[in-house]
């Protein structure tokens, strides 16, 4: 398929009228013509083929980009991402189906404009589900059915007919036209108009502490060269069996260091019961003696007055 620098550019410099005026000259297609076409495109990857079926469909794609005027966006733009939504259609389209190319294609022309709206009309994420995209292009409509023209939040009332129509809850409602008509600020905007205060000066980091993470990573360190030192008190086979039961993301069964080892289930549990607690007797003879060389007396631990 040709790219869509062939077909006819609309931009910020050219005429919404001119433009209109210049995809009248290509023709409509009849049912024939059109099967025809797609038929090559399917079988032979015609590019002429697929570039006519585009181009005959371009009338179709501005009349539905200009029923999303009312998002403030310029017409130009919404054209262009229907004419990308366009050529995706033909690209998938199965003229065996029996039915014609613009009803197949009227929904990936929606489907790209609604995309671009979704990413475009608003510095926030506007809507990730079905449902919330739903809600985002139809609210305004269903607001206008029942004269809901004012700023602010919605009557009960009115909240409540929606929610029901639109079959979303009521919350994403209110939290869906408060973001609706609440237009974007900047963070770099003053606080107050004699202010050096930007509002952006008022945001939680919400990074970690950086004393936090330090403190954290050398207890961790810490924790790691005590139980290195304390393994060392196991004998061979003992630490072999407690690595492979409690140190592993995929902790070895007792059947299967019974086979390693040639004895009981029971035994490996005994061996690996003796072997932890040698580990934590051992941990925590090592910690007292860290104690006493920085200073503190195993008094002063047990009685928080001295």
């Amino acid at each position: 398929m040709k790219s869509p620098s062939t077909l006819p550019a609309i931009g910020p410099e050219t005429n919404l009228s001119r433009y209109l005026q210049e995809i009248r000259r290509f023709p409509l297609l009849t049912s024939e013509q059109e099967l025809a076409l797609a038929r090559r495109w399917r079988d032979k990857h015609d590019s002429t083929a697929a570039h006519e079926l585009v181009t005959s469909h371009l009338r179709l794609v501005a009349k539905i980009a200009m029923s999303y005027r009312g998002y403030g966006l310029p017409v130009s733009e919404l054209i262009s991402e229907g004419n990308i939504g366009m050529m995706q259609a033909v690209r998938r389209f199965d003229p065996e189906r029996g039915f014609r190319l613009a009803t197949y294609a009227m929904w990936w022309i929606r489907a790209a404009i609604q995309e671009y709206i979704l990413h475009s009309w608003s510095l926030v994420k506007m809507g990730t589900t079905a449902a919330q995209k739903k809600l985002f292009f139809n609210l305004r409509r269903l607001k206008g059915q029942m004269q809901a023209y004012e700023e602010g939040d919605l009557q009960p009332e009115q909240i409540d007919h929606i929610a029901k129509t639109l079959g979303v809850p009521e919350q994403d409602v209110i939290s869906m036209n408060r973001r609706l008509t609440a237009p974007d600020h900047s963070l770099n905007a003053p606080l107050r108009v004699d202010g050096e205060q930007e509002w952006q000066d008022w945001l939680v980091d919400q990074n970690e502490n950086q004393e936090d993470t330090l403190a954290e990573s050398e207890d961790m360190a810490g924790r790691k060269a005590l139980l290195t030192e304390a393994m060392q008190t196991l004998n061979e086979r003992e630490r072999h069996i407690l690595t492979e039961r409690r140190l592993k993301e995929d902790p070895s069964t007792l059947e299967e260091l019974s086979h390693h080892y040639g004895v009981s289930r029971e035994r490996i549990r005994q061996i690996e019961a003796r072997a932890m607690e040698k580990l934590q007797k051992a941990m925590a003879s090592a910690v007292k003696e860290r104690r006493k060389e920085q200073g503190f007396s195993d008094e002063s631990e047990d009685n928080p007055k001295a």
